[in-house]
């Protein structure tokens, strides 16, 4: 099909039903971890040498020996089998405390043994009966680390719309739909005997030989709405099929993709209208109007007004618009929706963490994510037995930028989950911001790799700017107890006028801070410095690569209010824009 002789879009994956998984792909070095906390200490006295009072009376003399050095403790209890148990105030390194462990057992003869008391969480892997072949959700070299997103976040609450062939009802995805809606104005195309109606199933985009293209051979149904919106919410840990990204998250199935897997762009434009809540003509408003739209689809060509001025309108709506970067294997600039302002357009990997080879590239990709290939594995999701209309729920292997957005589209969702204040701008930013690097070569791909974890955390932690906060009497306080972000501006036109924000420092911790410009071209001259509460300077920034740092360690036996104030350090001389800054803040023993 000659793809610059239509002016429809069609869905970028290879429309192939059932592709088999490569084999395993050759095993990468896994990433250093940061060492664990633990809770405090369990401590057993032998039998019968200490009564219950002098067990707890001798455990006063071990706290005086932890907060000697620092490490406070919250309190002691009896636990069963006759053990104590200290329980620190914050959280402690597990090599901290198990010198503490050897320097008590040193002092006390009558100690039987002590061990650490490590902290234990919900480790979310789920039961479904294809989670091991979910490679581009777990794989430590090609995979998005969604497992440790879910101990996060699972997408309760959000709602992602899917602008494709229809989304079935498959068992493992019914739970998890909304109405609908069905775009397809040509009633021949929609080929489910009518046009626009609220029915978004996908009767089937196959097609009899010619009728795709004078040259092109009968096509079977693809299935890759459904496919698509189970990568992004199939149910999860039901014991059967697989997870999506986001497995309680909803979708808004619109189907705008029909025969030949080919739509009319206007009927695309239609449904981001609807999706978000926009009036379309006459027809019944989005009773669930989301902030995520998917788009696994595309055609060369420009971005048409009419395409633009409807993203526009989801944007002024606060939604995030992502897009399949195409599978041409050219500049991504050449494909629409993706050469469109204000999506997020998506190029694809493969299981060693590369550019897959069909995946387009280019200055407009903004990130990459899982999409498969031929060599290393494609990604597993949800389809159906049928060759022409519905037969039996399915599973299927399926390669494509298609397969790359759903995943970016799903973390949006886990995000937005945990943190239902994040603009559709800053989802966008924090997904790319905290990306990892490209462990195969994958130039022209957007920041890196999609990193669900990553990502998950940082909104979790993501605060604005609340103004005035010029001065510590008017600081805006961050709870540290998970890390923060915030993105805030400074002003070019008044550079007495400052940021400052206020955190609590217990004792024995130290205060990490970074900062940095997110467009600097060397116009601007930021730093930052930390204070305490009569505005005495405790430390000023340093330069280091590409980031303004200053660290505090509170070496007190009491916690106290630390201030960092944000402010450019000279006046500029050019001032083209407002520079926007990027600043963490988090605590560590």
């Amino acid at each position: 099909m000659n793809r610059k002789a239509l002016a429809t879009a069609f869905p970028l994956s290879l429309m192939t039903a059932a592709l088999l998984l490569a084999g395993p792909a050759q095993a990468q070095p896994a990433p250093a971890k940061k060492e664990a906390l633990a809770a405090g200490l369990i401590i057993k006295f032998r039998e019968g040498v200490r009564s219950p009072v002098a067990a707890k009376a001798a455990v006063q003399g071990f706290r005086a020996m932890g907060e000697a050095r620092g490490q406070r403790v919250a309190f002691d209890r009896e636990g069963a089998f006759g053990v104590r148990v200290i329980r620190m105030q914050e959280h402690q390194t597990v090599s901290a405390l198990q010198r503490l462990a050897r320097d008590i057992q040193a002092s006390d003869a009558t100690i039987e043994s002590i061990e650490v008391d490590h902290l234990v969480r919900a480790s979310f892997i789920p039961n479904d009966s294809r989670w091991a072949d979910q490679w581009d959700l777990s794989d430590p070299t090609g995979g998005i680390n969604a497992p440790k997103a879910w101990d996060i976040s699972q997408g309760s609450g959000s709602r992602v719309a899917v602008l494709d062939t229809g989304v079935l009802a498959h068992a493992d995805i019914a739970a998890n739909l909304l109405p609908g809606y069905d775009m397809i104005s040509n009633s021949t195309n929609a080929q489910d005997g009518g046009g626009r109606d609220s029915n978004a199933s996908d009767p089937g985009d196959w097609a009899a030989a010619g009728v795709c293209g004078t040259d092109k051979p009968a096509q079977n149904s693809s299935w890759h709405g459904t496919h698509v919106a189970g990568t992004i919410a199939a149910v999860g840990n039901n014991s059967a099929g697989i997870s999506g990204v986001a497995p309680k998250a909803k979708i808004v199935p619109v189907r705008v993709l029909g025969r030949c897997g080919i739509g009319a762009s206007s009927d695309v434009a239609d449904g981001i209208v609807w999706a978000v809540g926009g009036q379309v003509g006459s027809l019944p408003l989005n009773a669930n109007p989301v902030r995520i739209l998917n788009l696994s689809l595309g055609s060369e060509s420009a971005c048409g007004s009419t395409m633009q001025t409807a993203i526009d309108y989801a944007r002024g709506k606060d939604a995030l618009v992502v897009v399949a970067a195409g599978n041409d294997g050219q500049d991504a600039n050449l494909e629409s929706p993706a050469n469109c302002k204000g999506v997020m357009a998506v190029a694809a990997t493969n299981k060693v963490g590369g550019r897959s080879s069909y995946s387009n590239f280019g200055s407009n990709v903004d990130i990459a994510a899982p999409g498969g290939d031929a060599t290393y594995g494609n990604v597993l999701s949800l389809s159906n037995t049928g060759t022409m209309g519905p037969v039996a729920d399915a599973m299927a292997w399926m390669r494509g930028t298609s397969m790359a957005a759903p995943h970016v589209a799903g973390v949006a969702a886990l995000m937005l989950a945990t943190n239902s204040l994040l603009k559709a701008d800053d989802t966008e930013y924090l997904m790319k911001a905290t990306a990892r690097k490209f462990p195969g070569t994958c130039s022209g791909c957007g920041t890196g790799i999609l990193d669900a974890e990553a990502a998950v955390s940082t909104a979790k932690g993501f605060r604005y700017e609340i103004e005035p906060n010029n001065s510590i009497g008017t600081a805006q306080y961050l709870n540290l107890n998970w890390p923060s972000r915030v993105v805030g501006t400074l002003d070019p036109y008044n550079i007495s006028e400052v940021d400052v924000y206020s955190v609590y420092l217990p004792p024995n911790q130290t205060l990490r801070t970074e900062m940095f410009l997110v467009v600097n071209d060397g116009m601007y001259t930021p730093a930052t410095e930390l204070l305490d509460a009569s505005g005495k300077v405790l430390g000023t920034s340093r330069y280091i690569y590409g980031k303004h740092e200053v660290n505090y360690r509170n070496t007190g036996t009491v916690g106290k209010a630390v201030y960092l104030r944000v402010k450019l350090a000279a006046d500029p001389v050019i001032k083209l824009f407002t520079p926007l800054y990027d600043l963490k803040m988090w605590r560590q023993n």
